[in-house]
Parts: structure tokens; sequence; C-alpha cells
């Protein structure tokens, strides 16, 4: 060996002995197949209890999943039932004490509103009948609308008025009461406004637009079919015919005389002598006091302490839930497109009468 090699390279040789190889023990053929089986069987154990770990995840994870839906469930059915109930018809309280029925007309007066006779009369006669209202208040906030529900609520407070002549029914316009609003508050014992308030507003209005000149300037044909001949009455897209001017004019006047016609019926002698309130001009509240178009200057508040002399008020505004007009205007939505038709007509937009500003 060379002194010079470093002991890492020591390498040392069994000797070349054939003896040594018979005293070497001796390997069993079954000794492998003994190491075997143990082996097979406890990885075929792991296969198993893999498995069934796997099921039992599985088994959570749905059991968690049916939990989640069966909560979500719950849930939907309680906002469900919520919404279907919540902001409903809340004038009928279990208290006998007297108060006074407070009735909300805000916005446009029209089938399918809150502000329409449908919905409007059943609390009216809720509120005439209930034996602890001593007094119903009309809270105006309304520019008008269709002249068919003024009418027909006008008619049922009349009514209702001569049912119940001891309970007192007020209108108050608080920001405006005009037009088929002030239809629907000349029906009322008397009308409370402020100096300010925007009222009167007696007359019909229709509105409608031309496109003949704008077609014939980007080249556009119109083609219109109709059975019977004036079926395209003042149609927008046609030039304009006179004969179709004085119908619709004497359309208007009509509607506008049984208006005339129901102011003066119920306001009487307190009306002043001046067509010009007639004409569909509307009015401060001050001005609407000097031609007795209102009897005072008032609120709700006050209404319902000095005139009907009550403390409490209840809350008989008819409301539609937020499930109602969901569904409602989603299947308006949907037979509009099912059947091509627009919201206002069949196909074409008509003009229509309204009682606005």
């Amino acid at each position: 060996m060379n002194q010079n090699t470093p002991p890492d390279d020591v390498r040392i040789d069994p000797p070349n002995d054939p003896d040594l190889d018979r005293h070497e023990p001796s390997v069993d053929a079954a000794a492998p197949q003994r190491e075997t089986e143990p082996s097979w069987a406890r990885d075929a154990l792991l296969d198993m209890a893999r498995h069934g770990l796997i099921e039992q995840r599985r088994a959570r994870r749905w059991k968690v999943f049916f939990r989640l839906v069966t909560v979500a469930l719950v849930v939907w059915s309680l906002t469900l039932v919520t919404l279907l109930f919540a902001g409903g018809e809340r004038g009928t309280p279990g208290l006998a004490d007297p108060a006074a029925a407070v009735i909300d007309i805000t916005g446009l007066i029209a089938t399918g509103e809150a502000n329409s006779a449908q919905r409007l009369v059943p609390q009216l006669e809720k509120a005439f009948e209930q034996d602890n209202i001593k007094g119903i208040v009309l809270r105006m906030n309304t520019p008008g609308g269709s002249p068919v529900q003024s009418s027909a609520i006008y008619n049922a407070i009349r009514e209702l008025k001569a049912e119940h002549p001891d309970k007192p029914i007020y209108a108050v316009a608080e920001d405006m009461a005009a037009s088929g609003g002030y239809y629907i508050a000349a029906a009322t014992d008397k009308i409370f406004a402020n100096p300010s308030s925007i009222v009167g507003s007696i007359g019909v209005r229709m509105d409608s637009f031309g496109f003949v000149g704008a077609m014939e300037k980007l080249g556009i044909e119109r083609r219109l079919l109709t059975a019977g001949k004036n079926k395209a009455l003042a149609d927008p897209f046609s030039p304009v015919d006179p004969k179709d001017t004085a119908h619709l004019e004497g359309v208007l006047d009509e509607i506008h005389a049984q208006f005339i016609e129901a102011v003066k019926t119920a306001r009487g002698d307190r009306l002043a002598d001046d067509e010009a309130i007639f004409s569909g001009l509307f009015y401060t509240g001050a001005t609407a006091k000097e031609k007795g178009l209102i009897d005072d200057f008032d609120s709700v508040r006050g209404v319902v302490r000095d005139r009907i002399g009550v403390e409490r008020q209840i809350d008989f505004t008819p409301r539609r839930n937020r499930l109602e007009q969901l569904l409602g205007a989603t299947a308006a939505e949907f037979g509009q497109s099912l059947l091509g038709q627009s919201p206002l007509g069949l196909g074409q937009e008509t003009a229509t009468p309204m009682m606005l500003p």
C-alpha cells in the first residue's frame, strides 16, 4: 500500500475463500412470500381505509350541502311570506281608541297604481265602516292622472259620505292637488292646503307627437294597414287630419264638462264666479282660497287634531308590497314581449286623455 494514498481510498476485500460460502446462512425460498403477504394485506387495509375516508368526506359534504339548501329554503320561504304580507293594508288596528284614518294619494292616479279606484275605494270603505275612526284625511301630493279612476274615486267618496253622514272626510293638499287630484279632493267635505301648494288645473289634456317631417327627410315610408277607417286616429306617423283633431277635441270637451260638473256639484256656492278656474289654470294655495277652490290653510296634523278632534292617526294607505311589484312588472313586460305590444295599445302607442297640469 502506498503511504501517500488517502485513508478514504482504503478498501479491504474479503478473502477469496470458497469455504466461506458454505458457512453463509441458507435462504429459505418461502421467506420472501412470508414477507410479501403482510405487505399486501397492509396495502389492502390502507386502501380500504382510504376509500372509507373518502366516502365519509363525500357523505359529510353532501350532508352539509343539504343542510345549506334546507336553511336557504327556510330563509327564502320566510322572506317570501314577509314580502307577501309586509306593506299591505295596515288600516285594521285592533285598538278601539278614537283615531283618524289618513290615506296618502301620492303620484300618478292610474289603473294598476296604488292610486287607483281598485285599491283606494276598499280602504275608504274600511275607514268609514270602522267604529273607532272618527274622520278620514286624504293627504294629496298628486298631479292627477286618469279621468276614469279620478271619477270612480270621486263617486265612491260621495256615496260613502251619504251612507255615513256623521263621519267627516277632508282633503289636505301638501305639494300639489291638481287636475285629477283636485277632482278627488272636491268630493270631500273640506279642502285644506298650504299657501304655497299647487291647486286646480281643472282641465283635460292629450299628448302626442308628429314624425311626418322627420320621416320625409330620412326617406322613411309609413306602411299602415287598418280595419276601420278611423282605427289609426291620431297616428303620430301620419299627417294631421282635421276631422281626427275635431273628434279628439270633442272627446276632451266632453270629459272636461264632466269634470266641471263634478266640481260645481261638490263645491257649490263656495266657488268664486270666475270661469277662469275651469280653464286648466293652476293656482297657489293663497289664490285658490280666494277663488273658493280650497276652504282654509292647514296641515294633516292640524286637521286631525283640530277638525276631527283626535290625537291618533292610522295609516290606511293601500300599498303594493315588493313581491307584487316585482311579479306585476315582470308579468306585464313578459306579456308585452310575447304579444309584441307596447304598454298603451296593440302594437301602437295611442294618445290617452289625462287630467294633468
